[in-house]
């Protein structure tokens, strides 16, 4: 139940895009509808009218999830650079690939499902945890590295340019909105919700339906280095977090959160990073592809060991 109807709805994305239904190669309405208007509706009506309780029972999973994105993407650029000498934009776009996952598309209806509309929560603060940390992280070193290759002088200028571009998105801004408001037990109104609601609903099958159709528009070309990737995404990421709740001895609910979130599959930022700024979009589109495609049998295997269901 959980499962099946996500990857129903990224294969008809898929399908779509390969038989031309939908034009694959021009995503940018499709993807402004759920980053700028449905997803940041449906976490910020969530967030704003969830209890403030609910909140604070998500710090572990704030801090483990944001820990395991930073090691894992960390460890990726490492990898790059060193053993790919692949140049910094590269590399720092290939390590969001792998340690941010595809929380719009793929966590939100899973999480729903399993956990019920207490799921949406955890996503969001998974969510703005990722857009705080590597996004920003990665939006700086493309920008500095544009601007080195542009001939810029100093480092200032591209980082406070990738700082503004990253807070100044509304999925971003909308679910850190309303967790303060949560915060402070000031509730959202009822009319204010329902009209938030009608347009958030959209955002989890569309979201399915755009990583199909910008998967469809990607060439699998698998090497060592994609199936590296793809273990390092749905392996290694789940397990660094199941290490580090067990190192902490958290509560169960909250393990059980965090290491879910941990394993789902690579998200399609990397994607639009690399189109936007004309880097190596083949392979992390194959990385993005095999990352999805082997998280039917890992995501499988989490759910079963991790539903409180």
């Amino acid at each position: 139940m959980a499962l099946v109807p996500v990857f129903f709805v990224l294969l008809l994305g898929f399908v779509a895009g390969k038989a031309r239904m939908v034009d694959n190669g021009h995503v940018e309405g499709l993807n402004a509808l759920v980053m700028d208007f449905a997803l940041p509706a449906s976490l910020f009506a969530a967030t704003a009218s969830a209890p403030r309780d609910r909140f604070t029972e998500q710090a572990p999973v704030f801090l483990v999830f944001g820990v395991t994105i930073l090691v894992v993407y960390v460890g990726w650029y490492w990898f790059e650079r060193t053993f790919f000498a692949a140049t910094r934009s590269d590399a720092s776009v290939q390590a969001l690939t792998v340690g941010f996952p595809n929380l719009a598309g793929v966590g939100l209806p899973i999480l729903s499902t399993v956990l019920g509309p207490a799921g949406v929560v955890p996503v969001a603060v998974a969510l703005a945890t990722g857009s705080i940390l590597v996004s920003p992280l990665t939006l700086v070193i493309v920008e500095m590295s544009a601007a080195k290759a542009r001939g810029a002088d100093g480092p200032s200028q591209p980082v406070l340019t990738a700082l503004r571009r990253a807070f100044a998105k509304p999925v971003v801004w909308a679910p850190a909105l309303g967790i303060a408001l949560s915060l402070c037990d000031l509730n959202l109104d009822a009319l204010v919700h329902a009209c938030l609601a009608l347009i958030g609903n959209a955002a989890a099958g569309v979201a399915l339906f755009l990583t199909g159709l910008v998967l469809s528009a990607q060439s699998l070309r698998l090497d060592w280095r994609v199936i590296v990737a793809r273990g390092a995404a749905d392996i290694i990421r789940p397990l660094v977090a199941a290490a580090i709740v067990y190192g902490l001895h958290l509560a169960p609910d909250a393990a059980n959160r965090a290491i879910l979130l941990a394993a789902l599959p690579s998200g399609f930022f990397g994607i639009l990073f690399a189109v936007n700024y004309r880097l190596d979009s083949a392979t992390i589109g194959s990385m993005v592809i095999a990352s999805t495609g082997f998280s039917v049998v890992t995501l499988a295997i989490a759910i079963a060991m991790l539903s409180p269901h």
